[in-house]
């Protein structure tokens, strides 16, 4: 039975590091679904459409090409809320279903992180985890990550944004963010990645073994 790993939570919450880190570990492809909604919203901004163009949007994932997740732009903070804006469109959230679940029914399994992967794109997972963080310190490691790259942003705005972002995902009408009934919570605040990453290890061995 492929081994699918499916790691659910909010912004900043460590559950992209902690996908990577699985990945390489076991073996595995991996999908940060976030930048397939990047990625539309990005098509949106170079053409010059709103990100409120459901129709434009709708175009935008049905025509997307896996080269354009390797725009590095994807990974700049205005992306972020782009796009969270147009993932709350349910033609967008259907068109992007099947190119999802195409990556996850690889032979041997795959990691995939995002907001709905336990609930909505792979329910049958063997691994379900939902990674979450005080949104406090969330924002503090999305503001590490930032200056790093030279972007220099208040603590206070990623944090306005995150609590934002927190709201909106978990309030829209397709896909809501929440947990998987039967998914493993796993609190990030007082971790660091070395022990988030052995404390989901853990839970993937013991489903290997079952």
């Amino acid at each position: 039975m492929p081994m699918v790993i499916a790691i659910d939570g909010p912004a900043a919450s460590g559950k992209g590091t902690l996908a990577r880190r699985l990945a390489a570990h076991y073996g595995l492809p991996h999908l940060d679904t976030g930048l397939l909604y990047r990625a539309v919203a990005l098509t949106l901004i170079d053409a010059g459409a709103s990100l409120d163009d459901e129709a434009a949007a709708a175009r935008a994932a049905a025509c997307l090409i896996a080269d354009r997740l390797a725009d590095p732009r994807l990974r700049e903070r205005a992306m972020g809320e782009a796009a969270s804006r147009v993932s709350g469109i349910p033609a967008v959230r259907a068109a992007l279903l099947a190119w999802q679940q195409r990556f996850a029914g690889t032979p041997d399994g795959a990691v995939l992180d995002g907001r709905d992967i336990g609930t909505v794109i792979c329910p049958d997972a063997r691994v379900k985890l939902f990674i979450t963080a005080s949104a406090e310190e969330r924002a503090r490691r999305r503001h590490r990550e930032l200056e790093g790259r030279g972007e220099a942003v208040s603590l206070a705005a990623i944090l306005a944004d995150i609590q934002a972002r927190d709201a909106r995902d978990a309030s829209r009408s397709a896909a809501p963010l929440r947990a998987a009934a039967d998914a493993v919570l796993l609190d990030t605040t007082e971790l660091d990645a070395d022990e988030a990453f052995a404390a989901a290890r853990a839970v993937v061995d013991r489903a290997r073994t079952q």
